[in-house]
Order: C-alpha cells, then sequence, then structure tokens
C-alpha cells in the first residue's frame, strides 16, 4: 500500500501529514483537478481527430 501511496503522492495526487507514528493521506483537489483537464485535452484532441478521419472520404483517407 506504501507503495501505491507514494506514487499517488509523487504525482500530485494525493497529500500526507504526519500524526505521531502515523502519516494521514487525503486526496489533494488541485492536483486531481489538474490531472481531468489534462485527461479532458487529452481525450478532446484524439476524439476530434477521429472524427475527422471517419469523415474523410474513404479514398482521401491515409
Amino acid at each position: 500500500m506504501s507503495q501505491h501511496l507514494k506514487v499517488l503522492k509523487e504525482a500530485g495526487l494525493v497529500a500526507e501529514r504526519p500524526v505521531g507514528t502515523r502519516r494521514i493521506y487525503q486526496l489533494n483537489e488541485a492536483g486531481l483537478l489538474a490531472r481531468r483537464d489534462q485527461l479532458d485535452t487529452f481525450w478532446s484532441r484524439a476524439i476530434g481527430g477521429y472524427e475527422e478521419l471517419v469523415e474523410q472520404p474513404e479514398d482521401q483517407r491515409p
């Protein structure tokens, strides 16, 4: 579990704070929203490119 949390922390998706001998993790809302924006941009471009390709006549497709 700690390896997964480390990856999420390095990606900026969670924040941690020490409480005694434990670490408390919580979602980092700003990091999560930034990743969501990246994914939205990626999928919008991918779907837009696919749409352009599909709308071309078959004889003009690469």
